[in-house]
């Protein structure tokens, strides 16, 4: 593949063209024009310049003069842009973009890869172009965007040249957006690649070492980090940074041994991790906290002070400052500390909870409330409800209390007011100066929870602080940190001379009268706010910002990859949910901020932009506060601010690495816009300093902008679609159902959509709401093009069709091959990556929301068996349909899936358990029981059906009991009133209890379950596990769960999350009973904007386990199905259908899939196989396999599904061709390997993808007969000349074109005539 299909030749012809046409006449432009010729040697050297060198041009010797040329480029390119008023082929600026880009001007690189974006509509085959626009993307945070870019870079070419560089950068992403699983796979994807990339080979480990960790999986990252250690000529950073997280993970993680074996161990580390960095302050904070945790509290306040002096102010180690204060009994000391934490960070929820509690160990509720309620405001707080608690139990107090006994009570403290009034004496004030910007941008964070720092600690021995400590004139010996950063703590001595002011000399007596005037004249002069009151606070952290941890030293890498030295400043790096990383390359000032778009260009009016308004998050986190700082380059960086972390994490280490991009380039999780998308303002974009050419290249477009009712394709990027009738447009087997001799792209209609990244089903969205209306009204006119030269192509396309033989198709390929093209991935000009449907337009009226579930009762068995049934259940309009009574009609005898008849067959079969939270089936809170949220907590653990059994019983004898005790004290329930009805008095309250859900067990062995199997015999054909119209029966291998039998084992409140079955086929479910259960299920329509809502909550739609919010689905107008399965009912789930389910009481369930030989079937699978390879996620149906396998024994009536079969099959003997003669051509021998019965289809063990007749296998496990797997991209990225590869060969390549010739499409006369029955013997 041509990953860039920029001609520079085309670009300079016109240019030299243009100029000799303006240079008639015109003597004094001739010389200004002369200026900016580009000379043959210099197209030529720029023909080989694009975003694929991002970060390598430096590199080069000439670098000066490379700089020089592409500057003299774009002023070029830029001034033929100008004079033909915009009016150049869109090559032009895909190629602008990449200069600007390597020349590090962001700005204008996004403005002019945007112009192309909107003008070529098949922008996505330009893998160089989606390379460039990821990277710059990553430039500004916008990682939901990003990431989109990166994966469709490696869809429409996997062995793309930087495919580990854009590895690395999702790994970095998703392991920001807490997707740890998407994170550390593209991780090992990069580890693994021999390609240079950004990062070294152990910073990656550190990386993979750390998932496991802030993921609390502390043996496996303690493995790691040990093996990281042993590595030779390790940088003395990493070192540093790896022992700091050894060292931080024994004082914090859940390791083998005992607290004082634990604390000496992480003693020992951090000592060590000291002697590689001794100017690490976040080392010398957990050192703290390790010696305070065992009592050493002169040990603790020594390396607190190293931390201060190393790492500047810090939030966290006030407040640890102020808790040992507190547990010496010294509370003014504390209250000092506490003020400092808090002054540093507004949002500091630990310590506004400590010095409330402070403030109420001395009497002082009123000053405990205002710090209390403070604490509630900040989004990181962990315990609103009990503090909530504690609030109206200080307020009730104070109610009950006798007027004016507060006011005649001597405080032992000063207010809040007065201990924040206090001036800051000008040390504090620099350093917290100096930190304002960075502060802003992080607070800070501490990695643990708050009742380590708190109160809850365990207590330290009562020992007084040496007097020198609490002086003002020993500032610089071990005195408080907190006294040492403001002047001589003037209400410390104040307080203590008027404790004794009876026992005082008269110098004492001078100095308390000094004192006091001194405070009354400060409180009159400070005019400081306290956040309390204020409407908010200022901390604007994101919830996925709760562990970020303190700055620390990290991973930078420096000149001939060594790292960083100690003076370098560093970046807070969470440990916990969410990471800050951040890049710094080499020899260039490291700035701080959060990079957003250029906001200086475009007028507001002005909807070229592609990008939204509304920009999204990956994990559609909150709003942010920032704080803008110039740059020279003229960009702005934004800080958001971050609040301090409430949960009991782990660690918080900085991770600095080299050149993510080719300036100093922050990896900040912050992102733009809050999770709703709204109040976001449109990025406006700077192309040019010239005015004229900003305005050229923000020309409306305004005829790509609309929607349709129909769309099911919905660009990830804010990308221009075709719109069609074809209702299979949206995958790569949709562009052949109107099957023509020869195949041409679809047509375009004259409207288009710009739809944006984040909000894929909204329209384009500009800074204003008039902006918006105007795109859309507007027309655009025709613009005559300067060149009218059709560039070169950067995917070809195909002369053949479906109907072509397989000699034809052969011969097409190999003259492909001849033209130097690559035919990997001829057919995808017809089929952009793949996109999750927008919205159905127009939406559903709010009455049209709760729809009656489709049921069908049976009274017999004919009933069951009447082929209306299965036409019913199939048909696409019905996305779920219950069959009632289905048992009872063909008199299955379910009691052999009953408890007790599975725990006599097979007692100690395994029991996959899912540990959930007991709630409402139509709730879903957090643990705590506060707020609803998308993110389903399950957790997973394995059994036996004997003990699963145990429990399932003991669960329903505990329900009696409290049933009885319930009727003794008069609560009487109705017996039919189902569980849920029990949350009424608990919902919004936590903890919920705890309950297990045994799900997956296999009951495929027929010889262990040949009873129950056999029942299942009885089922209609089209439900049955085995049939010949079953695509799942074709596969000819056991796939467990889908075309096998599973059983689960519920109590009541048993959930199966949100999801789609594998690869959209459709389910049958059978209630066994005794209890019910309860579904909602959504069409398949919708599940794009269940994927939205998912990304919204940082949640992998895949991957995670969430569940809906009923009232999120009722404001998007999603429709939701919801009824109840009662035993003996079987539910039907259509084609990718989502649902979900929860047990009402305590039942069993058996389910399986269903692969219907229909069109709808076969375009959803397939539609879903290539989503799953743009996601990275394993498809668990081999569709490439099955396609084939169906083409052998199906013979196929149907025009429509025939053609998507028979597209797979030719893009499919096309790679295989092309595939075979370029290893031939390479000297890379063949080896025939062939099948064996029952032979499951082969993934590749790096990446997941499927891989079909030629296998890639290494050396060392051919020898051993093991057979692991690679695909062609992995295998050359391990060994880029194959050398330590042997490839075995499936199929002779005779044998698949028989099958393809042979597979045609048969006429449903001839099909009735012949009574030709598809066969069942699946070759494999």
């Amino acid at each position: 593949m041509k990953s860039c299909g920029v001609s520079l030749a085309t670009a300079t012809t016109a240019f030299g063209d243009e100029k000799k046409k303006m240079a008639a006449g015109k003597a004094s432009g001739e010389s200004k024009e002369g200026s900016l010729s580009l000379t043959a040697e210099e197209r030529e050297a720029l023909g080989g310049l694009d975003s694929r060198l991002f970060g390598l041009v430096k590199l080069r010797e000439d670098g000066a003069r490379t700089k020089t040329l592409l500057g003299k480029a774009v002023r070029c390119y830029e001034s033929l842009i100008l004079k033909a008023e915009g009016k150049v082929e869109s090559d032009f600026f895909c190629q602008l973009g990449h200069f600007n880009l390597l020349l590090e001007d962001y700005p204008k690189a996004l403005s002019a890869y945007q112009r192309y974006y909107s003008l070529q509509s098949d922008y996505w085959k330009n893998a160089a172009f989606l390379y460039g626009l990821g990277l710059v993307y990553f430039y500004y945070n916008a990682f939901h965007w990003a990431i989109k870019a990166f994966q469709e870079v490696l869809y429409v070419d996997p062995s793309f040249c930087r495919a580990k560089e854009i590895h690395l950068r999702l790994g970095l992403m998703f392991k920001v957006n807490t997707d740890y699983e998407s994170s550390l796979k593209h991780f090992q994807l990069a580890l693994i690649d021999c390609n240079p990339c950004t990062l070294s080979s152990v910073e990656i480990q550190f990386h993979i070492a750390h998932l496991y960790e802030i993921q609390r999986k502390y043996h496996s990252a303690k493995e790691a980090y040990e093996q990281l250690l042993q590595t030779e000529n390790l940088p003395a950073q990493v070192k540093a940074t790896v022992l700091q997280q050894l060292g931080w993970m024994h004082h914090n993680g859940d390791l083998l041994g005992d607290k004082v074996t634990k604390e000496t161990y992480a003693i020992q580390y951090l000592q060590k991790s000291l002697e590689a960095d001794p100017n690490s302050g976040q080392s010398w904070y957990f050192l703290g906290r390790c010696y305070s945790s065992i009592g050493k509290v002169q040990d603790a306040f020594i390396s607190y002070r190293q931390s201060i002096d190393k790492s500047e102010a810090s939030a966290d180690t006030w407040c640890s400052i102020g808790v040992l204060y507190q547990q010496q009994n010294q509370p003014m000391d504390a209250l000092q500390a506490y003020i400092c934490a808090v002054q540093l960070d507004h949002g500091h929820a630990a310590a506004w909870v400590d010095l409330g509690t402070l403030y109420e160990s001395c009497s002082q509720p009123q000053d405990a409330i205002k710090c209390y309620l403070n604490a509630t405001r900040s989004k990181n707080c962990s315990n609103t409800s009990t503090l909530a608690g504690r609030i109206k139990f200080l307020q009730a107090q104070l109610c009950n209390l006798p007027q004016g006994s507060l006011q005649n009570k001597n405080k032992l403290l000063p207010s809040i007011e007065e201990a924040w009034s206090l001036p800051i004496p000008a040390e504090l004030t620099s350093r917290q100066g100096a930190m304002n910007t960075a502060q802003q941008a992080y607070k800070a964070h501490h990695p643990t929870t708050e009742p380590v720092l708190g109160l809850s600690q365990t207590s330290i021995a009562q020992q007084s602080l040496p007097v020198h400590m609490i002086t003002s004139g020993q500032v610089d010996g071990l005195s408080s940190p907190a006294k040492r950063k403001r002047t001589s703590s003037p209400t410390k001595h104040l307080e203590q001379l008027h404790a004794n002011k009876d026992n005082l000399n008269p110098a004492q007596k001078l100095m308390l009268e000094q004192l006091e005037s001194q405070f009354v004249f400060m409180q009159q002069q400070n005019t400081l706010t306290l956040p309390h009151n204020c409407t908010n606070l200022t901390s604007a952290e994101e919830p996925w910002r709760k562990q970020l941890s303190d700055s620390a030293q990290g991973l930078q890498k420096g000149q001939s990859s060594h790292l960083s030295g100690p003076k370098d400043e560093q970046s807070p790096f969470s440990t916990g949910s969410a990471q800050y990383l951040q890049a710094a390359s080499t020899g260039i000032q490291k700035q701080t901020g959060l990079r957003t778009m250029p906001s200086n260009s475009v007028t507001q009016g002005d909807a070229l932009n592609h990008l939204s308004s509304h920009i999204a998050t990956s994990g559609g986190q909150q709003g942010i506060a920032f704080t803008k700082e110039s740059k020279s380059s003229g960009n702005r960086s934004l800080e958001p601010e971050a609040s301090r972390h409430a949960a009991d994490t782990h660690n918080g280490c900085t991770i600095i690495v080299k050149g993510l991009s080719n300036h100093v380039q922050q990896l900040m999780a912050e992102h733009v816009c809050n999770s709703n998308h709204e109040d976001c303002t449109l990025p406006n974009l700077l192309m040019s300093d010239n005015p004229q050419i900003s305005a050229l290249l923000t020309e409306k477009t305004s005829d790509r902008v609309g929607t349709g009712a129909c769309d099911k394709v919905n660009n990830i990027h804010p990308a221009i679609y075709t719109k069609t009738n074809n209702s299979f447009a949206s995958s790569p087997s949709s562009v052949i159902s109107t099957a023509p001799p020869s195949p041409k792209p679809t047509e375009q209609t004259t409207t288009h959509s710009v739809t944006s990244l984040n909000s894929p089903h909204s329209g384009l969205h500009t800074i204003t709401r008039e902006g918006l209306e105007n795109l859309q009204n507007s027309k655009k006119p025709d613009l005559p093009l300067i060149n009218h030269k059709p560039g070169p192509r950067i995917i070809p396309s195909m002369s053949v069709s479906i109907y072509s033989s397989s000699t034809e198709v052969l011969k097409a390929c190999r003259n492909l091959g001849k033209n130097g093209l690559s035919s990997s991935c001829i057919l995808l000009d017809k089929c952009p990556p793949p996109r999750p449907p927008t919205s159905p337009q127009p939406p559903l009226p709010k009455d049209k929301l709760n729809p009656p579930t489709p049921s069908i009762y049976l009274e017999n068995k004919r009933d069951a068996f009447f082929p209306p049934l299965h036409q019913f259940c199939t048909n696409p309009k019905n996305p779920v349909t219950v069959i009632r009574g289905l048992a009872g009609a063909l008199k299955l005898d379910l009691g052999l899936f009953s408890t007790k008849t599975l725990v006599e067959a097979n007692n100690e079969h395994a029991v996959e358990v899912r540990t959930q939270l007991l709630q409402p089936a139509d709730e879903n809170w957090d643990p705590t029981g506060t707020k609803k949220i998308w993110r389903c907590e399950s957790n997973r653990s394995h059994t036996t059906i004997a003990k699963y059994a145990q429990y399932q019983a003991s669960s329903f004898q505990e329900s009696l009991r409290e049933e009885n005790e319930k009727r003794m004290h008069h609560k009487e329930y109705s017996d039919n009133e189902s569980t849920s009805s029990d949350f009424s008095g608990k919902r919004r309250k936590g903890p919920f209890k705890t309950i297990k859900f045994g799900t997956n067990i296999d009951l495929s062995d027929d010889k262990k379950w040949k009873l129950q199997l056999h029942e299942l015999t009885k089922l209609p054909a089209f439900v049955r596990v085995v049939s010949a119209g079953n695509l799942l029966s074709h596969l000819g291998h056991t796939i467990l769960g889908m075309n096998t039998v599973q059983l689960y084992m519920k109590v009541p409140g048993s959930r199966t999350p949100g999801h789609q079955e594998n690869n959209n086929f459709c389910s049958v479910n059978i209630n066994i009973g005794p209890g019910d259960c309860e579904w909602f299920v959504v069409p398949e329509d919708y599940w794009g904007v269940l994927n939205d809502f998912c990304e919204k909550n940082n949640l992998n739609f895949l991957m995670s386990s969430w569940w809906p919010n009923l009232e999120d689905l009722y404001e998007a107008n999603v429709p939701v199905y919801r009824f109840i399965q009662r035993p003996g009912d079987l539910v039907w789930i259509n084609a990718g259908t989502v649902h979900w389910v929860q047990a009402i009481g305590w039942c069993n369930n058996i389910a399986w899939n269903v692969g219907p030989l229909t069109a709808c079937q076969y375009k959803l699978a397939v539609e879903r196989y290539e989503w799953n390879k743009l996601q990275s996620v394993k498809s668990v149906v081999p569709m490439v396999h099955l396609s084939w396998n169906v083409a052998r024994n199906v013979k196929v009536s149907d025009p429509k599904l025939f053609e998507m079969i028979k597209y797979c099959l030719l893009k499919v003997l096309n790679q295989c061709q092309t595939l075979r003669e370029a290893l031939i051509t390479a000297g890379k021998e063949i080896m025939w390997h062939g099948r064996t019965n029952g032979e499951p289809a082969h993934y590749c063990s790096i990446c997941e993808v499927e891989v079909f007749d030629l296998l890639f296998v290494t050396n060392e496990s051919n020898s051993q007969k093991t057979y692991i797997v690679h695909c062609q991209d992995c295998a050359r990225k391990t060994s880029g000349n194959l050398d330590n590869f042997v490839v075995l060969e499936q199929y002779k390549m005779e044998d698949l074109m028989r099958v393809y010739d042979q597979f045609t499409l048969v006429s449903e006369i001839n099909m009735l005539l012949h009574c030709h029955p598809p066969l069942l013997d699946i070759v494999p």
